[in-house]
């Protein structure tokens, strides 16, 4: 947004975004919480990608959606909560309801499954979500490296504690920790050398159980309850 404009010409470049249809389709789709692809959009806003693109376009120069690339796929996302207070807002005036998101994964792989060798599924989003409120990790905030993470001092007693040692994770070359976009819940898990280590601690330690022949990962009954009690803490 242009520093030098007044708070009602902002405003009224901002109102602009929201009122083309295509647009207020594509943000009303990502109020669910939920990253979509430039593909997934276009359907939505029911254009063609070279439309859907330029719609983006402006969307992130308003700064009212994000985009994390990762490998040849670029999700976009709401800027941030103020973005989706204010579309809620909005939708509420209109008297409509707020988008749900269905997910198409089967059950077992949307619960717990590798992503490489990291942990993906619905427990791997709630894990990075816990470590993030926690502030056992922030984001790293530089342009060059999108969804990277600092590891906190607290966040290395904390995975200390669980039985994570986190000091080869930081002497590495490979990125200590990042956001993973997970296919299945579209909301972000957490990958890197830190993402591997605490995969292979929860499953050392009995929490997870890996299938012989697929991705999936099972959820023991000491494993359920210990990240029950665990998430519970944030």
């Amino acid at each position: 947004m242009d520093a030098s404009l007044t708070a009602d010409e902002a405003l009224a470049h901002i109102a602009a975004s929201m009122a083309e249809p295509v647009r207020a389709r594509m943000l009303c789709c990502l109020m669910d919480g939920h990253a979509r692809t430039a593909t997934e959009l276009a359907a939505v806003g029911e254009v063609a990608a070279s439309t859907a693109s330029a719609h983006l376009s402006r969307l992130l120069t308003q700064g009212l959606v994000a985009c994390l690339a990762q490998g040849r796929h670029r999700y976009y996302r709401l800027a941030d909560d103020t973005v989706g207070q204010a579309l809620e807002a909005l939708l509420v005036v209109a008297g409509q309801p707020r988008p749900t998101f269905e997910p198409s994964t089967p059950i077992a792989l949307r619960q717990a499954r590798r992503c490489y060798d990291h942990l993906a599924g619905h427990w791997g989003v709630q894990l990075h979500d816990h470590a993030l409120r926690s502030g056992w990790i922030t984001p790293e905030d530089e342009p060059d490296r999108p969804g990277a993470y600092l590891i906190s001092d607290r966040g290395l007693a904390a995975w200390k504690g669980l039985g994570v040692d986190l000091s080869g994770a930081l002497q590495g070359r490979r990125r200590p920790a990042c956001a993973c976009m997970d296919w299945s819940e579209r909301r972000p898990h957490l990958g890197g050398a830190l993402g591997a280590m605490w995969l292979q601690a929860l499953l050392s330690q009995g929490w997870l159980e890996a299938a012989l022949d697929s991705r999936a990962l099972t959820i023991t009954r000491r494993g359920r309850t210990r990240l029950t009690q665990l998430l519970e803490t944030s």
